[in-house]
């Protein structure tokens, strides 16, 4: 049996400042608040957030620029990979799409930095999802097994930390 010991490896170790994605981490630092051209998010309190008003008073006074996750779908950098497979897959594209879509709009709304970089069709019953965040990935293959049921597997790398996660139905 496998033991469920934390793995503390020298080479396992990931330090808080080499979690975020390069995009992030090599902005200069931002004054608050700062506001996306593109996108609209709002970046005070040392979060970015799709949601938050601004006073006329800080939005004279806000710095414009362009939020991590929008270069980040600008230059088609992805650390999460959704891999859909299977005939219900091609069957029901239409359903699967849609559910996709509402889960990202739901995570862009409370971090409009997890974003889908693009949707694309890999063949007769494969479809490709590339997300800015692995924690979208993980996401939208969760929500797809507890709609759709279906097989789903994770698999992390270690070279760059993204996601490649696998969600499959037969029939």
């Amino acid at each position: 049996m496998a033991s469920r010991r934390l793995d503390r490896r020298p080479e396992r170790k990931v330090t808080r400042t080499g979690a975020k994605p390069p995009v992030a981490r090599h902005t200069a630092r931002l004054g608050e608040p700062t506001v996306c051209r593109r996108c609209g998010a709002v970046f005070a309190r040392q979060t970015w957030r799709a949601s938050r008003t601004l006073s006329h008073a800080a939005l004279a006074r806000a710095t414009w620029t362009t939020c991590p996750a929008c270069r980040q779908v600008g230059e088609g950098i992805a650390y999460g990979r959704v891999v859909i497979r299977g005939a219900y897959a091609a069957e029901h594209e239409r359903e699967i799409r849609r559910r996709i879509r509402n889960v990202a709009e739901r995570a862009q709304f409370t971090q409009p930095e997890r974003r889908v970089v693009s949707a694309d069709r890999q063949g007769a019953a494969v479809l490709e999802v590339l997300t800015t965040s692995q924690k979208l990935a993980h996401r939208i293959v969760h929500e797809l097994k507890k709609a759709f049921r279906g097989r789903a597997r994770y698999a992390w790398s270690d070279r760059d930390g993204s996601l490649t996660a696998t969600w499959e139905r037969d029939r």
